[in-house]
């Protein structure tokens, strides 16, 4: 038999030659750990060497932020069905063919919660207590329609 006549999977996603394709998401997982044991290790160097605080700060939160990214997408390939095309070595280009996902539409709610973020951002530079509260005010209400956006019913008109 040839690799031609070979069927490359079974409908329960197994391969013809016994073994499990392996799950995604864990290569970026990987990849993001690593990055953030660089950054942990060059806060060790870094605070040796310079004993600078602002430094040792901005290097240590980069690590931990990026382990929580890592950590998150570890999680997440535990949850994925199967593989996804592109972590399986033997996928064709047509298995990453079809419906891909959701993709919001154009949205004006980032724009009003970055300009609310300014407004707010200005009134504390300057301590201008009642604009602090409309700063706030507005902050709430960006996060709420961004937040919501897609749970509103569609005007019919």
């Amino acid at each position: 038999m040839t690799t031609d006549q070979v069927d490359r999977r079974t409908p329960d996603t197994e391969r013809a030659g016994g073994g499990r394709p392996p799950r995604g998401l864990k290569v970026e997982a990987y990849v993001f750990f690593a990055t953030a044991a660089f950054f942990i290790a060059s806060t060790v160097v870094y605070g040796l060497w310079s004993r600078e605080p602002a430094g040792i700060v901005a290097l240590l939160l980069t690590g931990v932020m990026l382990a929580m990214i890592a950590t998150f997408l570890l999680f997440s390939s535990r949850r994925l069905e199967q593989a996804r095309p592109e972590d399986d070595p033997l996928a064709e280009v047509a298995d990453g063919a079809g419906d891909v996902g959701f993709f919001p539409a154009a949205s004006y709610w980032p724009f009003a919660l970055a300009a609310s973020a300014m407004l707010t951002a200005i009134a504390v530079a300057f301590w201008m207590v009642w604009l602090i509260v409309m700063g706030f005010g507005f902050l709430f209400l960006a996060v709420a329609g961004w937040l919501f956006e897609y749970q509103r019913a569609h005007a019919s008109h």
